[in-house]
């Protein structure tokens, strides 16, 4: 059997304003202005999956520097915008190397770390994974950069380390899953697939897990904050509307391929209890 369990880990939590989360007809930049609310915390979610040839990662949370270094977030206007934009709270126990050493695993067993988009909040355990192969989408690296990438949500000197063994991937043809007609087997086993679903950035990916007599799991990064807004078609505050709506629309899709689809946000509130839940009920 290629993958012997699923689990998810936070580094810590995260608030961002209610529009982030959606539905909003506001452009991004009105509400983030004039927003003057914050959602409870959420999650910054790490998913595990325990595959065969080693641990992957979707996706590696949020680094605690960067609420303990005044200077890891940039400063004049983009550190007003990243100001407004979220605040975090992560706790000394609750970087990714201590995490996976409370859940019985180690640092040093991760084979692959799959990154949904290159935010901030999703790279944020890259310094720890020097031994680790880093996959991201080829457009998302082109993306990132480009010019001003702070602006964009890239912070380059936290992305761009020596250490890093990168793997930027293309998607290429293949036979449809669903409505998507492109990916990225991940192991060649049918067990881990990439799929581009742009939108939140223009590289932005999800991971479709399957396992024999067990539910799917597609893990979608943000994509979506909340699966049930997803499954109803919604989209977030962030990113390139049409493009968003195709991805949610592909998404909602595929359900018609798997009806018992498993949607795993990285800031959903429900996503680790739904992920322990359906675990238990494979078990």
């Amino acid at each position: 059997m290629e993958i012997s369990g699923v689990s998810a880990l936070s580094t810590g939590s995260v608030r961002i304003r209610p529009e982030h989360v959606g539905p909003t007809d506001k452009n991004m930049y009105v509400w983030l202005a004039t927003s003057k609310s914050w959602t409870p915390p959420r999650p910054i979610n790490v998913y595990v999956v325990e595959h065969q040839d080693g641990l992957v990662l979707f996706d590696t949370g949020q680094d605690r520097a960067s609420v303990t270094e005044p200077d890891y977030f940039p400063g004049g206007l983009n550190g007003v915008v990243y100001d407004r934009l979220a605040t975090f709270e992560i706790a000394p126990d609750q970087t990714l190397s201590q995490l996976l050493k409370t859940s019985g695993h180690d640092i040093r067993d991760v084979h692959t770390a799959v990154l949904s988009h290159l935010h901030q909040d999703h790279i944020g355990g890259l310094g720890e994974l020097s031994k680790a192969r880093i996959v991201v989408a080829a457009e998302e690296w082109k993306s990132m950069r480009r010019p001003l990438p702070a602006a964009r949500g890239y912070l380059r000197r936290h992305i761009e380390r020596p250490d890093l063994r990168w793997d930027h991937i293309n998607f290429e043809s293949m036979s449809p899953i669903g409505p998507f007609d492109q990916g990225h087997d991940l192991f060649g086993d049918d067990s881990l697939v990439l799929l581009p679903t742009p939108g939140h950035t223009p590289g932005s990916l999800s991971m479709l897990v399957r396992r024999p007599g067990r539910a799917p799991l597609l893990m979608v990064g943000d994509l979506t904050y909340d699966a049930e807004l997803l499954a109803a078609g919604e989209i977030p505050g962030v990113g390139k509307k049409q493009e968003l709506h195709r991805a949610v629309d592909m998404v909602n899709q595929l359900r018609d391929l798997y009806p018992d689809l498993v949607v795993l946000a990285a800031h959903d509130p429900a996503a680790a209890l739904a992920l322990q839940q359906q675990e238990a009920v494979a078990s």
